[in-house]
């Protein structure tokens, strides 16, 4: 029996030196990785980013008790009030996080409100993280000239202008495919694409970025899914019975990797409907609705991020990160 105790304590003192070593190693890789400067860090993947920490892990999701604050999926759903800025901010900063911004200012709409678009941008949209602005547009010549923050650039894609609006929606997609496999990848982590008819009013930063990231629509976040309009026309590959949200195109984005997944697949629906002489209801926006049904955000962001002033119940609003412009189509939208 003495010899059974002896073996059980050598055995015990053997295993605290060797929890005691690791332990002490462990502390001085740490002591040492703090000496090694950020901004000599490799460009963040958002695996990298989750060996580090999965940020959406210190979301507060009681904090807003009035609105929905996660899928059943269990997707985050971005409010005011849910989640540290400064947090999200470092961690990307550090990880060298990088964003390119996708916008089409064809026709008038580059007049109408580009310039605005772009100024307001400049003030609010993932400020201390490098951006790249792809502005597609039919009149280069014409694009404003907008002082840009250091580490933020600019880049013109001169694009064809359709005779319809509705076709310079759908086709969207294939382009930003193309710019994403010939530039964006090359250079940026996420990618967020945005109607250019808005303005930014407040933060709209890092908490925004995840794999794949759509917008409640603010007109619909507190319908019945039954009011949501969803293409209903079994002909169109947007036909949807029901969903789990109706998500507006004036916003989506994610790793690179996904959104081309997403135009992908949205642009070769358009292409079968057009073959089949079918339009969807709502264009690009039907496709993407039917796009995220059968593949669930990871990010889901309030209507704070595109906020129709027109709405008259502003309860769930406690801050407007971009607006509606004002909309002028019988002008716009005529050839």
């Amino acid at each position: 029996m003495s010899g059974l105790i002896h073996k059980a304590r050598s055995g015990g003192i053997f295993c605290c030196l060797v929890f005691f070593v690791f332990g002490m190693t462990s502390l001085y890789l740490r002591y040492l990785t703090s000496f090694i400067p950020t901004h000599n860090l490799p460009v963040a993947s958002e695996g990298k980013l989750r060996q580090n920490i999965n940020l959406d892990n210190t979301l507060n999701f009681g904090a807003r008790p009035g609105v929905p604050t996660y899928t059943s999926w269990k997707a985050p759903i971005i409010w005011e009030g849910m989640f540290d800025p400064n947090l999200y901010d470092q961690r990307h900063i550090q990880l060298q996080s990088s964003v390119a911004l996708t916008v089409f200012a064809v026709g008038r709409y580059l007049d109408a409100y580009l310039k605005n678009f772009l100024t307001s941008a400049e003030q609010h949209f993932m400020l201390g993280l490098p951006v790249t602005y792809y502005v597609f547009t039919d009149l280069p010549e014409k694009l404003p000239n907008i002082e840009l923050a250091p580490q933020r650039s600019l880049k013109v894609i001169q694009v064809e202008k359709h005779s319809r609006w509705q076709d310079i929606s759908m086709m969207r997609m294939k382009t930003i495919s193309e710019t994403i496999e010939s530039e964006i990848r090359h250079s940026a982590n996420y990618v967020f694409c945005f109607d250019v008819d808005q303005e930014f009013k407040g933060r709209f930063g890092s908490e925004a970025l995840g794999d794949s990231v759509a917008l409640l629509h603010a007109h619909f976040y507190k319908l019945p899914k039954h009011r949501f309009t969803y293409d209903r026309n079994p002909k169109s590959k947007a036909f949807m019975k029901t969903g789990d949200f109706y998500y507006h195109a004036a916003i989506f984005g994610g790793l690179w990797e996904k959104v081309k997944n997403m135009v992908d697949a949205c642009y070769l629906s358009i292409i079968e409907d057009k073959l089949n002489d079918v339009e969807a209801l709502w264009h690009d926006e039907s496709h993407l609705n039917k796009y995220f049904w059968l593949h669930k955000p990871s990010k889901l962001l309030s209507p704070e991020y595109c906020w129709d002033q027109s709405i008259a119940d502003k309860r769930d609003i406690n801050i407007t990160r971009l607006i509606w412009a004002p909309k002028h189509y019988d002008t716009l939208r005529t050839p």
